[in-house]
Formats: structure tokens, C-alpha cells, sequence
């Protein structure tokens, strides 16, 4: 609605990237106090944090290019704009993910231990994050005639102009405020270690690749005529979820009862 925040003659500050900013700010503000209250390195936690931010933003903006590489044929630069918006999730979390286990071995740190201290502030951050794709009307939904469409006024805008469009990033920012809320008081309950962190990807990846029917935006070839690439990665990653949620929960079983023996 607003892709600009503040301007000052030729210096615009995008909204966009101040909300990407914000969120990973509360993010690492959450983080810290997660992994302090669990008696981690939060100095580690917070290091971490930069390099995953920087793995995330090159595989996000890569995905998106992939998925999208007739709109930087005629201006490569383009490419590396990202606060005008262009970010695909799941080319973040996977960049992301290896970078993290490569660190955190060299770090001697437990990987499912840490994944549980950062999950909660994956979900708050992309709640943010959301924020700042609708200002920008980037991930702009299908025309639609519901009472909470939404309808884009602003010529700088990513989505559509004069066009009742589905609220598709409010969608994404609620859904992710609801997983966010529901982990971060799940987290004094969890059994195990690694439990929230696989618990984050099988919410997030079912509520995106249900939301996704809504999308209206290109968002590269779909699989079988039916599934964008985000909707089959998070479709696989929700199956993955399940399968170490349910042998870990296995494990803890087994091992409840050997001691009973």
C-alpha cells in the first residue's frame, strides 16, 4: 500500500526493508533471550544470527531469480535490489539450514537445541516480514470480490492497481503470528530437543502451500499443472516434519520404557 516509508530528495528509505529489518531485529532480540534462558552462548546465538541473515537473503533472492528470469533478461543489476522486494522463503531456509549445521558443528553447539531457541524467531520475523510485502504488493493475491479485499492504489506498488486483489500477505502474516504464538508457549512443554523447530516447518509448510491458492503473483513453474515450487518444497518439508516428529516421539517412548524395565 506503501512502498515507500520516508523519502529525502533522492533517498528513499522502501518499506519493505525496514519491515525485513524489523523482523529480524525482534528475531534476534527473541533469540537471545530464548538461549539465555536455557543457559546457551547467546553471544553464539547472535553470531549465528548475521551469518544465517546473510545465507538466507543469497537464497532467497537466487530462488527468486531462478523462478523468475525473464524479469532480469533486460537489467541484471536488478538482481541485487532486494528492497524492492523479490525474496523466496524456502531458498533462505535452505541456504540457511546448511549454513547453520556447518557452523554450529565447527562450533560444537547441538544443532536441534539451537533450532528450537530460533524457530519462535523464524515465525515472528516473517510475521514482519509480511507486513512489509504488503506495503510493497509484492505476493499480491487473485482478483477476488470479498468483503476484505484489498485494492492498490499506489502506481510504485508490485501488485496490481485498481484491482480487488485477496489480502495474500496479511494471510501469510496472520498464519505466521499464530505459529509464532503457539511455539513460544509450546516451548516450556516441548519433549525433546529439535520438536519446535520440526514443528515450525510442518505448520509453515501446510499453511503456505494452502495460502498459495490464493496467490496471483508468477511464482516460477508448477509441479504435475497443480503445485508452485514453494507449495511442492513445503508440501515435502510438512511430510519430512511428520516423519522426524513421529520417530523422535518413538525415540522418548522407547527409552521411557527401558527405564520402566
Amino acid at each position: 500500500m506503501h512502498p515507500f516509508l520516508l523519502r529525502f530528495g533522492n533517498i528513499s528509505i522502501y518499506t519493505y526493508g525496514f519491515f525485513l529489518a524489523a523482523g529480524f531485529v525482534a528475531g534476534l532480540l527473541l533469540a537471545k533471550s530464548e538461549a539465555k534462558r536455557l543457559g546457551q552462548n547467546s553471544d553464539k546465538i547472535m553470531d549465528l544470527a548475521f551469518y544465517l541473515l546473510i545465507a538466507a537473503i543469497i537464497g532467497s533472492r537466487l530462488l527468486y531469480v531462478f523462478t523468475n528470469p525473464g524479469t532480469f533478461m533486460e537489467n541484471p543489476v536488478d538482481i541485487i535490489r532486494i528492497w524492492k522486494g523479490g525474496l523466496v522463503f524456502y531458498g533462505g531456509f535452505i541456504a540457511a539450514m546448511v549454513t547453520g549445521m556447518i557452523l554450529l558443528k565447527k562450533w560444537d553447539m547441538d544443532l536441534w537445541t539451537v533450532t528450537d531457541i530460533i524457530a519462535p524467531s523464524i515465525a515472528a520475523g516473517q510475521f514482519l516480514g509480511r507486513i512489509g510485502c504488503f506495503s510493497a504488493g509484492c505476493c499480491y493475491g487473485k482478483i477476488c470480490d470479498l468483503p476484505w479485499a484489498i485494492v492498490f492504489k499506489n502506481a510504485d506498488s508490485l501488485a496490481p492497481v485498481g484491482i480487488p486483489l485477496h489480502p495474500t500477505q496479511l494471510y501469510h502474516a496472520f498464519s505466521n503470528l499464530v505459529i509464532f504464538l503457539f511455539l513460544w508457549f509450546y516451548r516450556t512443554r516441548k519433549k525433546f530437543a529439535g520438536q519446535l523447530f520440526w514443528i515450525y516447518v510442518f505448520l509453515y509448510g501446510i499453511t503456505r502451500a494452502f495460502i498459495e491458492i490464493f496467490r496471483g503473483d508468477f511464482r516460477g513453474h508448477v509441479f504435475f499443472g497443480v503445485l508452485s515450487i514453494s507449495q511442492f518444497i513445503g508440501l515435502i518439508m510438512a511430510i519430512i516434519a511428520i516423519i522426524v516428529l513421529k520417530n523422535f516421539s518413538k525415540g522418548i517412548s522407547i527409552k521411557k520404557e527401558i527405564k520402566i524395565e
